[in-house]
């Protein structure tokens, strides 16, 4: 019996959902997003590979998750942040607005029910409007591009999540704000605002930066760089979850205001005692074909002897080149496989152009009491360093494979047709054709 309730509560929101205009137009607009994004990704890969006649650049720079997957998909990212939120915004203010959430609060179906149904709704309208992308992976492949599934099905579970906390954020938000736009406002507001707290936290270290690291952006960067980290996972699947139960509280037209408030602290509050323990899970997966978040596996068998807390002192500047190649190179790799590293920022500006002192640029590793200094930001140094400070022997052979890349000279070929005509024309039409048929 709810199983079919919740089927009928699902077919009346797809049906209010095509009846919307806010996802009419994020279908026509999406579709020359990507088109532009996957056209312009293609004409710079095959640059790259050598198909103005000039030198090929370094086979192992062409990947297809930097040079194809990771553009093209970036258009999500967008449509997203200032797009998406406007769908479910609307599906949850028309309701509001014109009083028919008054009566489906007298059915027997419970609002967690009719918001779950709202969120498979949402679901399906956004897998609809993958369509283009994966039109995009298939004019790819006849090309003759090269697609590796494990870092493609991660960047789109990536792109799943991130549209995920959107939704949960502009649901909360509807059923909040009094009207559609002021909860358009909310939702931009908190968007700027993950967007200071990762620019304030670059570099700095600490609780924020780690608090940083769980924005959306911040996260889907992480799925971008073909890395799966089991704590952005949880982390924000439960604030998309905590989005809809903080909605179904504010949409409960039985409570009083105090109540709606009391309620939502004591959600909040679950948050973080949930949150906080996920967010330090440090299982993490490399699914990237190039093995770019990895050492060799021979130096991560050796620095998986490595049982106490390693402790790295960084001075340079968060906005110094040199950070952000410590940071992807030697910092996320040894998060990922020691059991315990702490990191401290002592950098007190962000250029580092008039840092004080004498120790800007230096980097010190400490181990159970002993410590050492390097300048360098390259592997085999640090490794060096690591390995000598810890007492682990280092590997002899190192058997790893070079990663040989993937060269493709094509041209993005029908591409501009699909994208800037034939989608957007089949958009109109189709809407043209569901309001006749609506009417």
């Amino acid at each position: 019996m709810r199983s079919r309730r919740f089927f009928l509560f699902l077919q009346k929101d797809l049906r209010e959902l095509l009846a919307s205009r806010a996802c009419w137009i994020l279908l026509i607009i999406i579709g020359p997003l990507v088109g532009h994004g996957f056209i312009s990704a293609v004409n710079l890969y095959a640059e790259a590979s050598g198909i103005a006649g000039g030198p090929a650049a370094l086979s192992q720079g062409l990947t297809t998750l930097d040079g194809i997957l990771v553009p093209t998909f970036g258009a999500y990212d967008l449509a997203a942040t200032l797009l998406f939120p406007f769908v479910a915004i609307r599906l949850i203010a028309s309701e509001k607005e014109s009083g028919a959430w008054k009566l489906l609060m007298q059915s027997p179906a419970s609002i967690l029910e009719m918001l779950a149904a709202k969120a498979a709704a949402l679901l399906t309208g956004w897998i609809i409007a993958w369509i283009p992308g994966l039109i995009a992976l298939a004019l790819w492949s006849s090309y003759g591009g090269h697609i590796y599934a494990p870092e493609c099905m991660n960047l789109l579970l990536g792109h799943l999540l991130r549209v995920g906390i959107s939704a949960g954020l502009a649901v909360a938000a509807a059923a909040i704000m009094p009207g559609a736009a002021n909860a358009a406002i909310v939702t931009l507001a908190f968007t700027l605002g993950t967007w200071a707290l990762e620019f304030i936290a670059a570099g700095r270290g600490g609780l924020l930066q780690q608090i940083a690291s769980f924005t959306p952006t911040a996260a889907l960067r992480s799925f971008e760089q073909g890395q799966l980290r089991l704590s952005t996972l949880l982390a924000i699947c439960i604030f998309t979850i905590a989005g809809f139960f903080i909605a179904s509280v504010w949409l409960n037209i039985g409570l009083r205001t105090r109540q709606h408030l009391q309620r939502t602290i004591a959600i909040a509050a679950i948050l973080i005692i949930v949150v906080i323990p996920a967010a330090n899970v440090r299982a993490a997966w490399d699914l990237s074909e190039d093995r770019r978040n990895s050492f060799s596996a021979a130096d991560e068998a050796a620095l998986a002897q490595i049982r106490q807390s390693l402790h790295v002192t960084v001075y340079l500047a968060a906005e110094d080149p040199r950070l952000m190649d410590l940071d992807r190179n030697i910092l996320s790799k040894l998060r990922r496989i020691l059991p315990q590293i702490e990191v401290e920022y002592a950098s007190q500006s962000r250029s580092g152009l008039f840092e004080s002192g004498n120790h800007y640029g230096e980097v010190w590793y400490e181990y159970q009491g002993q410590r050492m200094m390097s300048r360098s930001t390259t592997e085999q140094i640090v490794l060096e360093i690591v390995y000598k400070l810890t007492g682990v022997s280092a590997p002899e052979a190192k058997t790893d494979s070079q990663f040989s890349g993937y060269p493709l000279a094509a041209r993005p070929t029908g591409a501009s047709l699909i994208f800037y005509a034939v989608w957007p024309v089949l958009i109109v039409f189709l809407w043209w054709f569901d309001s006749k048929g609506i009417r």
